[in-house]
């Protein structure tokens, strides 16, 4: 009898088996989501039907007739192209936690990085630059080239794609050093053959953030000169331009500038008029870009959707003290007759470089982030002013002594944003997004700071709050800002869009829930409302949770020589 029960048991086992694979060999798809309301990217009117993916790509939409192996039941769900975070700084936090939490619980299939700073190439002192400036995630730097970063990545395993940016500031740094001086014709040389090689391995153009020593430094032929490297390689030029509020219409005049001599396309990282005073002057901004286009240059711009920034105490302070880097900065804020320069400058108005702190209006508007020493941790998410209350010494000293202290520049966030300019931007055709931050987890080393929320929100508060609740965009809108559009200005193949032949790079939400959750107070809360999500034809999220599978890639440039 048992013998019986045996053969039984067996017979079943591989009765299942032979059922299982007649079905595979039946299944004409690996995927279909069926009956979804399918947003394809290009900001027309939706459509309900199906999304039938094959290996990492989409082949066909409409009434799939045929099987997937995994079939996805889409009714009341959103169906869109996987979302392009414009200006991601998942460089570490995709080193330390693969996964990708907060942006793939929001939809966002490719983190775009490279704002000023990029994760290659390194020179031996920029390398052990960044080593010393490691904060709570740690790791060894086994790259020295742009690509050998993305690549390492990918090795080992990430739920995104990536793409990047060659960063002005790290091609400065490798030539030229932290010194406050223009590069000699042989350096500038130099840093051009260094653009091209990026270009060359697939780099998506060139990225400054000008109002950071010694980024600060350069001056518009410079980067003139290293666009004029990238242009042939189809590179985009983009910036956090040299200011975003006093002198925020000579900063756009000046990426203009920079766009038209060099023959390039050019996108202005999160665009906003910083500091109230400064927030009636959006209007001529939006104008003038405005104006470039109808000239026939291609200006975009990218935002996040919050009322603060967030950066480190260095844009609170002068960029002089700053030359040579952190630890001549932090020597030099040592000496006493330095402080006292210092605090009077970080107290005074001025044109002549951009300070944060002041756009912010109080230090009650400040709030520490994040810190690497953990005697000061005990600060994190408490604003600079409440700090200074503590210590018992002002504001701008405060500022100095966390920074010696820290060994960092300590994050920071400050409030210096105005909402109505937001729906303005928002309302802007060219106007895509970015979160300006990690993608990161509720979870492990990452509740050791209190970040941005956007973090957590950027690409949920978009669809929830300015496009279900305020209507300030129509979702098919919203949809295209975050996918069709970002694709395009970077002239990626195959990306951006639910068409056949594109990647199947493909995210499902509920437009009736999709909100973000994070808050400043309580930041490490993931959006809500993102049922599913597929990077390269592989479910990274389903049901709301992660898979654990990390299919992402590096995108590259259309210059890269494949």
């Amino acid at each position: 009898m048992t013998r019986c029960i045996h053969f039984f048991r067996v017979a079943h086992h591989v009765a299942t088996l032979l059922l299982l694979a007649a079905c595979a060999a039946t299944s004409e798809y690996d995927v279909v989501i069926r009956g979804g309301t399918v947003y394809d990217g290009s900001g027309g009117v939706p459509m309900t039907g199906d999304v039938a993916i094959r290996g990492d790509s989409i082949v066909a939409i409409g009434t799939v007739s045929g099987r997937g192996q995994l079939e996805v039941k889409a009714e009341g769900l959103a169906v869109a192209p996987g979302f392009i975070n414009m200006l991601s700084w998942a460089t570490e936090s995709l080193i330390e936690d693969g996964r990708s939490q907060s942006d793939i619980r929001q939809g966002v299939t490719l983190e775009v990085m490279g704002e000023g700073d990029s994760m290659g190439p390194l020179s031996d002192t920029l390398r052990a630059d960044m080593l010393s400036q490691q904060g709570d995630i740690t790791f060894p730097i086994t790259w020295r080239t742009l690509r050998g970063y993305q690549d390492t990545l990918v090795k080992k395993g990430i739920s995104t794609n990536i793409a990047s940016f060659i960063g002005a500031t790290t091609v400065r740094i490798n030539h030229v050093g932290w010194d406050d001086r223009a590069p000699t014709a042989s350096e500038l040389e130099a840093m051009q053959a260094e653009v091209r090689t990026a270009m060359e391995e697939g780099a998506l153009g060139v990225g400054s953030s000008l109002i950071y020593a010694p980024a600060f430094y350069a001056k518009t032929p410079e980067l003139v000169a290293l666009m004029k490297a990238a242009a042939p390689f189809g590179g985009m030029y983009i910036s956090h331009m040299r200011s975003e509020g006093a002198r925020l219409e000579q900063a756009v005049e000046e990426l203009i500038t920079i766009a038209r001599e060099a023959g390039v396309r050019a996108e202005i990282y999160h665009l906003k008029a910083a500091g109230e005073s400064n927030w009636p002057k959006m209007d001529k901004v939006l104008a003038r870009i405005e104006a470039a286009r109808a000239e026939g240059l291609e200006i975009t711009a990218d935002i996040y959707p919050y009322t603060a920034g967030a950066t480190g105490l260095d844009a609170a302070m002068p960029p002089w003290v700053q030359e040579g880097g952190y630890a001549a900065w932090a020597k030099r804020l040592q000496d006493p007759a330095t402080r006292k320069q210092v605090a009077e400058e970080m107290r005074a108005p001025t044109d002549k470089w951009e300070s944060l702190l002041l756009a912010a209006g109080s230090p009650e508007r400040v709030v520490l982030s994040g810190f690497k020493a953990d005697s000061l941790k005990q600060y994190t998410g408490m604003t600079l002013a409440a700090v200074a209350k503590l210590r018992n010494t002002t504001p701008e000293e405060t500022a100095m002594d966390l920074v010696v202290k820290d060994g960092t520049r300590v994050g920071t966030i400050y409030f210096i944003i105005d909402e109505d300019n937001i729906a303005k931007e928002l309302k802007k055709p060219w106007v895509s997004i970015g979160s300006d931050a990690g993608s990161l987890a509720s979870e492990g080393k990452f509740l050791k700071s209190s970040p941005h929320p956007r973090a957590y929100g950027s690409f949920a508060r978009v669809l929830g709050k300015y496009t279900r609740d305020e209507q300030v965009l129509t979702l098919q809108e919203a949809v295209r800002r975050m996918s069709a559009l970002p694709a395009s200005n970077l002239r990626l193949a195959r990306r951006g869009m639910l068409k056949p032949g594109y990647f199947a790079d493909v995210v499902l939400f509920d437009p009736a829930t999709i909100r973000d959750n994070a808050t400043f107070e309580q930041p490490h809360q993931y959006a809500s409302g993102m049922r599913h999500v597929f990077v390269n034809g592989v479910q990274v999220l389903k049901d709301g949770e992660h898979t654990g599978a990390k299919p992402g890639r590096v995108v590259l440039g259309a210059g890269a020589k494949r």
